[in-house]
């Protein structure tokens, strides 16, 4: 059975991930694991996205010591899972919804700091020359049905209105003459940022950055018990102790479910299942109309996103299986396959070559949460945005640690919110799928 995190009791020994970027890279040997009891200031569990970021920030900006311990070989979760998204996320909250919760200056507050997640991300690929297969920047937002249409065209007066940005409101015709021919499309939105990346690339890129400041990186070492004695917490392996004045919490979705009570039952874990298929001849390319290598999201409550890769192959994604023992059950790829012919009706017979699942986590508030009390902290509740915001919420974690203080937001003044009755989240999944997917197809 896959891992999964209401079901399991830790994430240790699970295998690389079998993803398409997997067969992109050569795999690195294995770390060797923590041994024997060592002290630090800072213990960061979880060596994907954000634990690297927040040890590398802690490190090149901080002077602060931290070790990190990752439960399996660096890339083997979201990291290396994902589809390699690089936008602003805010999960379900729309800007004009968080306007009305919060008010405009907050607002304007959290769309800054989602800016803010993916110029950061630029950034480190070209100040560390991460090879990461950068695609160009463009993020467009596909309306699946004519109700979508106009709350799209809201969305972009909103944004080009309120928050300062260049939105552009795309037509039917001006999105298949530019961008591509999708019979399910009714429309678009596009923003400037946000671009695709391959992220095992990016996440070892994050790894050799982390390395060469001499940060301790420890693989094959699951936290099994985590105590707190007095002023130091005790993170036990199975062959060490890592002895720590504050710790991090940051395996997102791939956080045991009994981990510690600041995280324990905040968050709920979804699996998300992606194809890539075989690479696209002239032909098909010409029959799609697909002209452009940018990240697509449509505007369902399940999503499809997908994304032209470099190499001529279309990644498509969507929502996968609801427990980690269906993760591989084949008929979720298959109607990934059929949602994708639906939008590209020449590609109905073209071979799927990759086929995986990942975690995401997604909060009961919809809002990712970066979170320190005393001298725990975590990122959690990315809801499928964390390729980016991993960025900006490792730099806020070490900006914590190091004393300073956070921008008045949601994102940061809150812990994230536990589910109610945590052992039905299933329950209520199944039953908001169901929902959502009559939504989808009838309003």
């Amino acid at each position: 059975m896959s891992y999964d995190p209401l079901l399991n009791d830790f994430p240790g020994g699970q295998p690389w991930p079998d993803s398409y970027w997997a067969t992109t890279v050569s795999r690195p040997e294995l770390l060797p694991a923590l041994n024997g009891r060592i002290q630090t200031d800072v213990a960061i569990v979880g060596g994907g996205f954000t634990g690297l970021l927040t040890a590398y920030y802690l490190a090149s900006e901080f002077n602060i010591e931290a070790r990190v311990l990752e439960a399996n070989q660096i890339g083997f979760g979201a990291s290396g899972r994902n589809a390699g998204f690089v936008l602003k996320g805010s999960g379900r909250m729309g800007y004009s919804q968080m306007a009305k919760k919060w008010g405009m200056e907050t607002t304007k507050g959290i769309y800054n700091e989602f800016s803010n997640a993916v110029r950061r991300v630029q950034q480190l690929i070209e100040q560390h020359d991460i090879a990461c297969d950068p695609q160009p920047n463009g993020y467009l937002k596909i309306a699946h049905n004519a109700k979508a249409y106009s709350t799209l065209k809201g969305a972009a007066s909103f944004i080009a209105e309120h928050l300062g940005d260049d939105a552009q409101f795309l037509s039917p015709c001006e999105l298949k003459e530019s961008y591509m021919d999708n019979h399910q499309a009714y429309g678009a939105l596009r923003l400037n940022d946000g671009f695709g990346v391959n992220p095992l690339k990016l996440c070892l890129g994050y790894k050799r950055m982390v390395q060469s400041l001499g940060v301790a990186l420890y693989e094959d070492s699951c936290v099994k018990e985590w105590l707190k004695e007095g002023i130091h917490h005790r993170l036990i392996t199975d062959k060490g102790e890592l002895i720590a004045k504050q710790v991090v919490s940051a395996g997102n979705a791939y956080t045991p479910k009994r981990f510690n009570p600041a995280v324990d039952n905040r968050y709920l874990p979804i699996l998300s299942n992606i194809i890539v298929t075989a690479p696209l001849s002239r032909a098909q390319l010409k029959a799609t109309g697909l002209k452009t290598h940018q990240v697509v999201m449509d505007t369902r409550r399940l999503k499809y996103y997908y994304r032209l890769l470099s190499d001529n192959r279309l990644l498509f994604g969507g929502r996968g299986a609801i427990s980690g023992a269906d993760a591989s059950d084949p008929r979720y790829g298959e109607r990934l396959k059929s949602a994708m012919a639906d939008c590209f009706p020449a590609l109905a017979d073209i071979a799927i070559d990759h086929n995986w699942t990942g975690w995401i986590a997604a909060a009961l508030d919809d809002m990712p949460h970066v979170y320190s009390q005393g001298d725990m902290g975590y990122s959690l509740g990315y809801c499928g945005s964390g390729v980016a915001f991993s960025a900006q919420a490792a730099y806020r974690l070490a900006q914590h640690i190091a004393g300073e203080s956070l921008p008045e937001l949601p994102l940061y003044q809150a812990p994230l919110p536990k589910f109610p009755f945590a052992r039905l989240r299933r329950l209520g999944q199944s039953a908001y799928y169901q929902y959502a997917w009559l939504r989808d197809r009838y309003s």
